[in-house]
């Protein structure tokens, strides 16, 4: 699969999915900016790619901050050149039943998905309509679907996909796709979290979920880094508002 070689941006990228999305970008040839809450964080993911021949720098920024994330993205521009490609990946967890939840696990939920999502799409797509050319990936979840315990992470990942079509509508003639990834089961930090939370063994909870996957395996984060290389390449240049969901099954 061709591609220019171009400066990513990956948030969240310390570890996870992220991290595995971010390696994949360095491995297609662009720069890549590794951003997380924690610069110091980025060391390992920043180290992956430089041993293999890529380039990335550690950014640390909390994307639910405007003034962080002007600051992020410039210092990118900087450092690595005009960020063409953005992946919208940082995310926390803050679950519970509805009774439970408190107004503060929303606003942390909504903050850092929807509110990080939309700051980081404006601040680069100053640079991408500037290039005539941008990808963003934005990541959605089949929590998005409704999925218990998770009413502030199923509205966020649901209101990533709204957001991502309408960045499509808007940023098209610029030359300008977006689109969202929406992961199943994908075996990460975050899962065992949620296994934790539930007082199941992961490998219980891995085992159990796999069974109940069409392919019969729970997804890694190189499933979605395949999927993102893909839609930030320069020949998925058709594919835009979409939202593909990454779950080794269909969903509704």
């Amino acid at each position: 699969m061709s591609t220019t070689p171009r400066t990513a941006i990956v948030t969240g990228a310390a570890r996870g999915i992220g991290a595995a999305v971010a390696q994949r970008l360095a491995a297609d040839g662009h720069a890549v900016a590794v951003l997380d809450l924690d610069e110091a964080a980025c060391a390992g993911t920043v180290e992956a790619i430089t041993a293999a021949g890529g380039k990335a720098i550690a950014v640390g920024v909390d994307v639910s901050q405007a003034d962080q994330v002007e600051a992020a993205v410039q210092r990118v521009a900087d450092e690595l050149g005009a960020p063409t490609i953005l992946v919208n990946n940082a995310g926390i967890i803050r679950d519970n039943l509805l009774f439970k939840m408190t107004v503060d696990d929303w606003d942390a939920v909504l903050g850092v998905h929807l509110r990080g999502a939309f700051l980081m799409s404006k601040a680069c797509q100053a640079h991408m309509t500037q290039e005539k050319f941008g990808r963003i990936v934005n990541l959605s979840s089949t929590s998005a679907l409704g999925n218990r315990g998770q009413a502030n992470y199923s509205a966020a990942k649901a209101g990533m996909q709204g957001f991502t079509k309408t960045l499509a509508i808007e940023l098209g003639k610029f030359g300008v796709t977006a689109n969202a990834i929406a992961p199943g089961f994908i075996q990460t930090d975050m899962t065992k979290a949620t296994a934790d939370r539930i007082g199941v063994p992961f490998d219980d909870f891995i085992a159990f979920s796999a069974k109940e996957i069409p392919v019969q395996r729970v997804g890694q984060p190189e499933d979605i880094a395949a999927t993102t290389s893909f839609l930030t390449s320069d020949e998925a240049g058709f594919v835009s508002g979409q939202v593909i969901y990454v779950a080794g099954g269909p969903k509704d």
